[in-house]
């Protein structure tokens, strides 16, 4: 009965803290509501007239939406970045941090899956995929593959994430005998997720431009980048705008880490181009479509050439110590990371793997105002739940919401009358 009673305190009481903010606070959640809801107008649009509404054809049958669910699950599989020196290291400027690395893999999975969903031309049918009702195709399919390692490593990320914040809220440790296995479980699960998503492509024969074993590499090196780079901006927006102390070490040390995997991921790339251009075959017909055009078709070369230079600069500003240890060139690399990274996991991957078609048409891709408009609304709907778990996570981390002391009869204590989960927060 106690239990039920903190854990019906801990639920009042983040409800309360969500509740109250700053006008900066609930401008930004009417911002994300209002894209929220023009997406669900776009989607409910989609839903009624079909695909016909986005530019997928037949020639091009993957694209914006699949290009996001495949950055996602990068930034997704990235919390491992922090999962490592944390919990198998215990460093402790990263163990202090960690859970936000956490509920930012959390919100990215959310998306991962609405991207895919809104990509269902019949989402109706979707039940057939659900066992018992209907048949997944495990094993033999790698997108039931992929749907098993994302719901997976969501759980990890959810229960772990729960658990620590829910005994921290209790005044207690998480237990060790719990989260210890789980965190480590959820380390091959973040390789996989990235992994089975990059088997996804390469294992499409017919598609040569992702015909390649090193996809999966390469996947992973753009992941720790653009994860991280998230993560940096957000833990420097709770230093500056919560009493949180996060320590220069921590910050450094992911710049640190970012950098190794900037050299691992243009490496990579460079490996794939020189393979591509030195055989000189008809494979490289995709490539060339990507970095040079094809006759009068080179609307994606201008974007081929930006993610390289953004990705090149990014690299260069967080090699040097000096650079990554200054806060605006720190969040130049950041920004330009994350733009690069996104360049080339979107339109660099999905669009030239399918540009020319089997029968050599080449087809101009631009995504529809109505994948805009749905696109933002999901990745509105994942800052909307990433933003209000910092609003319960922050408190508890910096001990201002707490159960510890409270009395357990009916009345309200002195001790409850100061805690957040009773009174206003102070932010």
């Amino acid at each position: 009965m106690n239990t039920i009673r903190l854990f019906t305190r801990f639920t009042r009481g983040s409800l309360n803290l969500i509740g109250q903010g700053p006008k900066s606070y609930w401008a930004w959640l009417v911002f994300l509501l209002l894209l929220i809801v023009s997406g669900a107008l776009a989607y409910s649009h989609q839903v009624a007239a079909g695909l016909t509404v986005t530019a997928m054809r037949d020639q091009v049958s993957w694209g914006f939406y699949i290009g996001n669910f495949t950055f996602l699950v990068g930034v997704a599989a990235a919390a491992v970045i922090l999962v490592i020196p944390a919990y198998v290291y215990d460093w402790k400027p990263i163990r202090e941090i960690v859970i936000y690395g956490e509920l930012l893999a959390i919100s990215a999975i959310v998306m991962c899956l609405l991207f895919v969903l809104v990509d269902i031309g019949r989402p109706d049918r979707f039940w057939h995929l659900l066992p018992p009702f209907g048949h997944l195709n495990f094993p033999e399919s790698i997108l039931a593959w992929d749907v098993l390692v994302l719901n997976i490593y969501f759980l990890i990320n959810f229960t772990v994430a729960t658990h620590i914040l829910y005994r921290a809220f209790n005044g207690k440790h998480y237990v060790k005998k719990l989260v210890v296995p789980m965190v480590l479980l959820s380390i091959p699960m973040a390789v996989g997720i990235h992994t089975v998503t990059a088997f996804l492509y390469n294992g499409l024969a017919a598609r040569p431009y992702w015909n390649s074993s090193i996809l999966a590499p390469q996947f992973l090196a753009s992941a720790f980048c653009s994860g991280p780079a998230i993560l940096l901006v957000v833990l420097q927006l709770l230093r500056k705008f919560t009493q949180f102390e996060i320590r220069d070490e921590a910050i450094h040390k992911i710049a640190e880490l970012m950098a190794y995997a900037m050299f691992l991921n243009l490496f990579l790339h460079g490996a794939e181009a020189f393979k591509e251009y030195y055989s000189n075959t008809e494979h490289l017909l995709f490539t060339r479509y990507w970095y040079s055009g094809l006759g009068e078709h080179k609307t994606l070369v201008p974007f081929a050439w930006s993610a390289v230079a953004l990705n090149v600069i990014a690299f260069a500003l967080f090699i040097v110590p000096k650079t990554r240890r200054n806060l605006i060139t720190l969040n130049v690399g950041c920004l330009a990371t994350y733009a690069g990274v996104y360049i080339e996991k979107g339109m660099g991957l999905i669009i030239p793997g399918l540009t020319p078609d089997a029968l050599g048409e080449i087809y101009e891709y631009y995504p529809t105002l109505t994948e805009l408009r749905v696109a933002a609304g999901i990745f509105a709907l994942g800052f909307l739940i990433f933003t209000l778990m910092l609003k319960v996570a922050v408190p508890i981390s910096l001990g201002e919401f707490s159960g510890v002391g409270r009395n357990t009869g009916g009345e309200q204590s002195e001790a409850d009358a100061r805690d957040p989960a009773y009174a206003s927060p102070a932010h």
